[in-house]
């Protein structure tokens, strides 16, 4: 089954546009400048190894605008993915959707699913200082379970990122976000998923955790033992936290130390992790490090190999199995 090629389900692309549109507001990445992308970059690094399709995704997103041109641009950037996809089937593609109006995410999910076909949504771990989990995003994922949809998240330290924030960098420290504030925030994210009981009122929106969940997996049996300290903290077994974990699918961009995965394995078990790589925001050298681990010897069986690399993500894209 490997054979017929991994699905990788995190795979940026950069359109020219959406790259001078993000620079001109000044939300540029945290190491200066995208790396170069174009269609036949991405197919020369997915040949290389073993990649049959890569679901697409745009980040960081569009939150960056104000509404009427973040609604502008998200649509552009959906038109674009979706003409990228037939022209070149190797590609998925996941929407992006203008969260700062969510009736218009509502109306963008709508055009991008129903009438562009794209596999799924893209959305990203906070916006601003709210999260995904807020009743303020009720509607959106109401929208979403109503289609079953897929829902890639990416993390993005928000609060402290977007232009014109007034909260400035979360630390003083001379590091990127990106290297620890990311996971952290995709873990506040999921754990506010669980608590606001929003995994229970959209049971059929289908989440994929970026870079293996962040800290969620190391933190998990925490959240269980800690609720004698707060009554803010719900009362949950740790069967209930480990049945929340279950919920999500994981992917293993940036997360494919044995460490990490280990964790992760012994909360979810494989056939909840997909395989992602981050390219081009991670480099080639960065990818084959990942494809390295999780092919090392005596680490996981053949048969979690296979699972890891295409069958577990043909139960969210069902139509690459054809």
């Amino acid at each position: 089954m490997e054979s017929q090629g991994r699905i990788d389900t995190h795979f940026h692309i950069v359109p020219p546009f959406y790259n001078n549109a993000v620079i001109s507001a000044g939300a540029g990445p945290t190491r200066g400048s995208f790396p170069d992308w174009s269609p036949e970059r991405g197919i020369v690094m997915m040949d290389a190894r073993g990649i049959a399709t890569a679901i697409t995704s745009v980040v960081p997103g569009v939150h960056f605008l104000p509404p009427k041109q973040s609604r502008e641009l998200a649509r552009r950037c959906n038109e674009f993915s979706a003409e990228l996809c037939a022209q070149w089937p190797r590609y998925g593609a996941f929407a992006l959707v203008p969260m700062r109006e969510p009736e218009a995410a509502v109306e963008e999910i709508a055009y991008a699913l129903d009438v562009l076909k794209l596999d799924g949504v893209c959305l990203f771990s906070s916006y601003g200082e709210s999260y995904l989990g807020d009743s303020l995003y009720d509607p959106v994922l109401e929208a979403l379970n109503q289609r079953d949809a897929v829902v890639f998240i990416h993390p993005f330290n928000a609060a402290h990122q977007l232009p014109g924030s007034t909260k400035g960098p979360e630390t003083k420290l001379p590091y990127p976000a990106f290297l620890f504030e990311y996971p952290f925030d995709t873990t506040r994210m999921a754990v506010h998923l669980m608590f606001s009981g929003a995994l229970e009122r959209f049971p059929r929106v289908r989440f994929i955790l970026a870079h293996g969940g962040g800290t969620l997996p190391f933190i998990a049996w925490r959240l269980f033992c800690c609720q004698a300290v707060s009554p803010q903290i719900p009362k949950w077994s740790e069967k209930e936290i480990r049945g929340a974990l279950g919920h999500f699918w994981y992917d293993t961009a940036m997360a494919c130390g044995p460490e990490m995965l280990n964790c992760l394995l012994s909360w979810v078990g494989p056939e909840k992790i997909v395989f992602g790589s981050d390219w081009p925001l991670v480099s080639d050298p960065g990818v084959d490090a990942c494809l390295g681990n999780l092919s090392m010897p005596g680490f996981l069986s053949s048969t979690q190999q296979v699972a890891i690399s295409r069958g577990n993500a043909l139960k969210l894209f069902p139509r690459l199995a054809k």
